[in-house]
């Protein structure tokens, strides 16, 4: 178990954030270019590209380091893993993880068997390999769970996540009480940290179908201000969209994803937004 320990000591000085400390805010090209999210792309075996979806995984994971939550031994819970590489690399790092997906015939039911947006369990969690295989088996375990119904037992983790997957619940407001009930979910002093569909073109409109809602500025501000109103911190809303070309490029429909950092869905331009929320102690 020594390994456990190595990619610890590694980045203890290789993590050095040159683009502040991690705010509640957009997919923005700028970190692109910065050491720590080649780094984080490196652990998840990728190379850097302007895909707001890896976007994701480096903020979270970013995120998480920034406040002390990837060490040995700490305990992490994923919301609709579908494939994602998170939970191996967290592994890799130490930490405990319970990883949760919707149930499967529930899943299938409503097309998440496609583009590997749902899990089958533990074997589709580690097909990257980025961690051992024994680590990974100790350290990763899998159960249904339906976000809009978390199980009581699910309690005493220090930090959870989940990647662009509270806007599929059913409703804006489904999403809100999301929100707030992951938080039932960690210690006192915890951190979550999810990502979700922003509408750039609109704070008045935005889609809110049953599959799919989009959430508008007004939206996170009101759901922001109920979880600090209930005491909980919430990192600084940051809503600037970016500065540089690709900032400013929408992948129109059918979507290339060449340059996917923001895109059309229907008549709106949409990005990722990431929230990060600590449990009032």
């Amino acid at each position: 178990m020594a390994e456990l320990n190595t990619p610890e000591r590694k980045w203890n000085t290789s993590l050095t954030n040159d683009f502040g400390k991690r705010r509640s805010e957009l997919c923005k090209a700028k970190v692109y270019a910065a050491e720590w999210y080649k780094r984080w792309c490196s652990e998840i075996g990728e190379t850097p590209n302007f895909h707001r979806k890896q976007w994701e995984f480096v903020y979270i994971l970013q995120s998480l380091w920034e406040r002390g939550c990837i060490v040995k031994n700490n305990r992490g819970l994923v919301f609709a893993v579908g494939t994602e590489p998170l939970p191996s690399v967290l592994a890799k790092f130490g930490c405990r993880i319970t990883a949760t997906d919707i149930f499967q015939e529930q899943g299938m039911e409503m097309g998440w068997a496609h583009g590997n947006q749902l899990c089958f369990g533990l074997d589709s969690l580690n097909t990257r390999k980025l961690c051992d295989d024994e680590v990974f088996k100790k350290s990763v375990q899998y159960r249904p769970v339906d976000m809009n119904d978390i199980p009581d037992d699910l309690v005493d983790y220090d930090f959870n996540w989940s990647s662009c997957s509270f806007e599929h619940l059913g409703s804006l407001e489904k999403g809100f009480q999301f929100l707030k009930n992951q938080l039932n979910t960690l210690k006192p002093g915890g951190w979550a940290v999810h990502t979700t569909e922003y509408n750039v073109s609109s704070n008045d409109q935005t889609m809110e179908q049953i599959r799919t809602v989009i959430y508008r500025q007004r939206d996170i501000e009101y759901i922001v201000n109920e979880l600090r109103k209930d005491g909980h911190f919430v990192e600084e809303l940051d809503f600037s969209i970016g500065g540089l070309p690709e900032d400013y490029m929408v992948d129109v429909q059918p979507h290339e994803q060449k340059i996917h950092l923001k895109l059309q869905i229907e008549e709106y331009v949409a990005t990722s937004i990431g929230l990060i929320i600590q449990k009032k102690s």
